[in-house]
């Protein structure tokens, strides 16, 4: 993993899976997407490049679930079920990677979060990506 740029620690719920990962451009990238399997997760992901993120313990409990074209690994624990990280589909060099899963991080850390339209994903119409809206998040005083 690249030296300049910050590790963050990451794991799934039960502590069974744990990762090291250097995000691409730190939390700038971080999103939703409306696609049947984002939509049901409700994940905040962040972006990781290929080799960016190392699986430090549990890589025998961590598993994969693939749909629609198939192309694509969502990994997910096994035992607890967090879904940790997946590969993207409209760019294979890079990982969209759970920021609940980061140690420190909340997805409610976040005031906006842009949502991606993944129901028309740009490699099923060959448009570029598009923004279906933002998702916001307001503390209660």
């Amino acid at each position: 993993m690249a030296d300049d740029k910050r590790v963050l620690s990451g794991r799934c719920h039960c502590g069974a899976v744990r990762f090291e990962v250097v995000l691409s451009d730190g939390f700038e990238s971080i999103r939703r997407c409306t696609c049947s399997f984002c939509r049901m997760r409700g994940a905040v992901v962040a972006m990781a490049e290929i080799g960016g993120i190392k699986v430090r313990h549990g890589e025998d409990v961590l598993t994969s679930y693939r749909f629609h074209t198939g192309s694509v690994h969502h990994f997910f624990c096994s035992r607890c079920g967090i879904y940790t990280h997946h590969q993207r589909r409209s760019d294979q060099n890079l990982y969209a990677v759970n920021v609940a899963c980061l140690k420190g991080v909340s997805p409610f850390d976040f005031a906006e979060v842009p949502v991606m339209d993944g129901i028309n994903h740009t490699s099923d119409t060959g448009k570029p990506t598009r923004r279906a809206g933002t998702l916001r998040f307001i503390a209660s005083d």
